[in-house]
């Protein structure tokens, strides 16, 4: 099966999070931390944590649209963290942790456009969604330590806290 592989990026925060919630959707093939949505080339972690680069902590996801489509990635992104809060999610503070659809296609962006507007229509969250949409830009790789860090952590309190509340919502969702 020769099937065709797509490419979403989207922010929501801490990319450790939304890490940890689309590499266990079934059609992702792979999911990697990433900066976007800024201005600074090969920016670091401790420049991305400043909040002077511009660009948010993203991921950049591998999928099958014969397997998930880019609408159900939305859905799963919508439903496992806030898009109300802008620049922020919890305690995490800043324009690196904002909600944000970086399209690469044309179809992703009315496709993205289609869902605010759905969830905006049906009133699903009690705030505004503040999720930008914006044209993908230059995207670079977080650095290695960043790379799987629920799976090599999950003890660690963040994880224990913050995701695996995320990952039981995820178990909860219909994605057929």
């Amino acid at each position: 099966m020769n099937s065709k592989i797509e490419t979403a990026v989207l922010a929501g925060g801490c990319f450790w999070c939304t890490e940890a919630v689309f590499q266990r959707v079934k059609g992702v093939k792979s999911v990697v931390p990433v900066y976007t949505g800024g201005k600074r080339p090969n920016p670091t972690y401790a420049q991305i944590c400043s909040g002077a680069t511009g660009h948010a902590e993203a991921i950049k996801i591998a999928f099958n649209p014969e397997v998930i489509s880019f609408k159900k990635l939305l859905f799963v992104f919508f439903s496992t963290h806030d898009p109300t809060t802008l620049n922020r999610q919890g305690n995490d503070i800043g324009t690196q942790y904002r909600s944000a659809i970086f399209y690469n296609t044309e179809n992703q962006k009315i496709e993205a456009q289609e869902v605010l507007q759905k969830l905006e229509f049906e009133a699903v969250f009690n705030s505004p969604i503040v999720t930008a949409l914006e044209p993908l830009g230059e995207v670079y790789l977080a650095e290695d330590y960043h790379h799987n860090y629920y799976n090599q952590n999950k003890e660690q309190g963040y994880c224990q806290y913050i995701i695996n509340p995320k990952l039981e919502k995820l178990k909860h969702l219909n994605l057929d």
